[in-house]
């Protein structure tokens, strides 16, 4: 039996069992705070709880994202290779699990570094791996929908981890909030090895098109490369996180500063807010980039974020802080959706699915981490609102380069009805 995917050609229907189908909804749901490790709730504890100035706190938190640039390229890699691949997200998540507790029994300044790298290198599994996952077992047909609902799932779970983070830290202590990561962890373990082995074609799981000859061998490197629309796409993601991963860590130290106790609650209402936003902005993201194509809706995402960026230095007040940071749901839950698409369209056919989505995560990954840096000492130097305008002007000139130079990269001969054919919460084309 076979079905259309996006361009109308015809691919083989996957028929998964709804064990795995299941199984991958809650993976996402628990993996939603692992695969960040702390994120920006380890700038708030190092700040208000150990004293830290921003400089010290943009350098710890930038060192998760060395360990990403080092590991995600040879990460992605290694999933396009590997059929074990539930495995290695398991390993992966104790391996963050362990980093995340250390960083509380162990917050010196080399204890922190090197432990933020390890878990930043540790996480490069799990994107590709989910993306990987995903596309073997329910095939082209499926993919955009359930990509939409895979980041749902990713941003109901963060939605929940924030309130109990937040919380936990409020009434316990920041210990909390390092412990849970480690709760998560072992629930994410259980929910991988429910996905059934048999039920992942691996070699449509790195970018081979349905129905491909079995082991056939990926194109080069220098070929994959030598698509421009692969750079172009490449080019401004780092744009996107050169400006957007520094913002939430500034609101959390600028909290710190004037709420003292209050800065915890603050993070996880903002947190909160942008994930709540995040979970319709996912699925209605996955049916307009299969409807009016992938750069539109890219477009509407990366257009809010020079506006956040000058929003955030308008005001301290908690309730504006959080108004604002809802512009993060609309960017991160488009981003978090067309980037996967984009690369899927660009790598169809190469075998390179996984390794571009690496190369992709190295490069936003040095974006974020040279995001915090520049903030940190910015902030140190010419304050909050010095740190905010400067990230706003990297993102208008990020959403400049895209519109202009960017390609649409959906195929054409798009059947909208495709969309009435393929049950994604399913993960079953009719």
């Amino acid at each position: 039996m076979t079905t259309a995917d996006e361009s109308g050609h015809p691919a083989p229907a996957r028929n998964p069992s709804r064990t795995s189908l299941y199984a991958l909804d809650a993976l996402n749901f628990f993996l939603s705070d692992v695969r960040d490790g702390m994120g920006p709730f380890l700038g708030t504890f190092l700040r208000e709880n150990q004293g830290w100035d921003t400089g010290r706190v943009g350098i710890a938190l930038a060192a998760s994202q060395v360990g990403t640039v080092l590991a995600q390229t040879p990460a992605g890699a290694l999933i396009d290779r590997i059929r074990w691949k539930r495995l290695a997200m398991a390993i992966a998540a104790v391996i963050v699990a362990m980093g995340c507790i250390l960083l509380y029994l162990m917050p010196t300044e080399t204890a922190v570094v090197a432990t933020q790298a390890t878990i930043g290198a540790a996480a490069t599994i799990f994107p590709p791996a989910i993306a990987a996952v995903t596309l073997g077992i329910v095939g082209r047909a499926a993919m955009a929908r359930r990509t939409g609902r895979n980041e749902a799932f990713n941003h109901g779970g963060n939605v929940i981890m924030a309130v109990l983070a937040g919380g936990s830290a409020y009434l316990l202590g920041y210990g909390a909030m390092f412990f849970l990561v480690a709760g998560m962890a072992a629930l994410s373990i259980i929910a991988v090895f429910l996905i059934r082995a048999g039920d992942i074609d691996h070699d449509l799981a790195r970018g081979a098109d349905d129905g491909d000859v079995e082991g056939r061998a990926a194109i080069g490197i220098r070929e994959l490369f030598e698509d421009r629309r692969i750079v172009t796409f490449i080019a401004s993601a780092v744009l996107f996180h050169l400006a957007n991963a520094a913002m939430l860590p500034l609101v959390g130290q600028k909290s710190a500063d004037h709420m003292k106790s209050g800065a915890p609650v603050l993070m996880s209402a903002c947190i909160v807010a942008a994930q709540v936003v995040m979970v319709p902005v996912a699925l209605l993201a996955s049916r307009l980039a299969t409807s009016w194509g992938r750069k539109p809706v890219f477009l509407i995402g990366f257009a809010v974020l020079p506006v956040r960026g000058l929003l955030y230095g308008l005001s301290v007040n908690p309730f504006y802080l959080v108004a604002v940071q809802l512009l993060d749901g609309i960017g991160a839950g488009i981003f978090g959706v067309v980037s996967v698409l984009v690369v899927a369209d660009l790598t169809r056919g190469t075998g390179r699915f996984n390794f571009t989505q690496g190369a992709l995560a190295t490069a936003t990954g040095l974006g974020a981490g040279v995001s915090n840096v520049l903030a940190g000492f910015i902030v140190k130097e010419a304050g909050f609102n010095a740190g905010f305008l400067t990230l706003a002007t990297i993102a208008g000139v990020g959403l400049i380069f895209f519109a202009l130079a960017m390609p649409e990269t959906r195929l054409q001969g798009h059947n909208p009805a495709i969309s009435a054919e393929t049950n994604v919460g399913a993960g079953q084309v009719e």
